[in-house]
């Protein structure tokens, strides 16, 4: 069980993990040695609730799949355990950043001061640039 914040936890079972080959720089090791993470995580089988999975399905995050899975592949260490330990903490963060609600925006109007201030500056701004035409004699 994976605890995201008070009341919302992931069980293990909806979380898959395989241990795949990592990339980059390593010498033999990397060849030899399956220590970078892939993990998988279904997001409408999952138990998490129902806003939360929607408003993850509707994130364009390019870390979800069409079809609502979230791949986190972790090869930041040359541990296994290191890298299972980052891709969690990284779906975790994912998480956290959709459950919290979003602030409905209202909408609001400049003042009427706040116009008219504006209306006076552009006024001036206009007899400023009409001054410096050409001058007739």
């Amino acid at each position: 069980m994976r605890r995201i914040q008070t009341g919302l936890a992931i069980s293990s079972d909806e979380v898959e993990i395989n241990a795949i080959r990592a990339q980059g720089s390593g010498g033999q090791n990397v060849n030899k040695v399956s220590n970078a993470v892939h993990l998988r995580f279904a997001i409408a089988t999952s138990s998490l609730p129902e806003a939360i999975r929607e408003r993850l399905l509707k994130m364009g995050d390019q870390r979800i799949s069409k079809e609502g899975v979230v791949i986190i592949k972790a090869q930041k260490f040359r541990s296994l355990e290191k890298n299972r330990i980052e891709a969690l903490s990284r779906l975790q963060d994912l998480i956290q950043s959709v459950a919290a609600v979003p602030k409905l925006r209202r909408p609001t109007r400049p003042t009427r001061g706040a116009v008219e201030r504006r209306m006076e500056s552009k006024a001036r701004r206009a007899q400023v640039k009409a001054g410096r035409g050409k001058v007739d004699e």
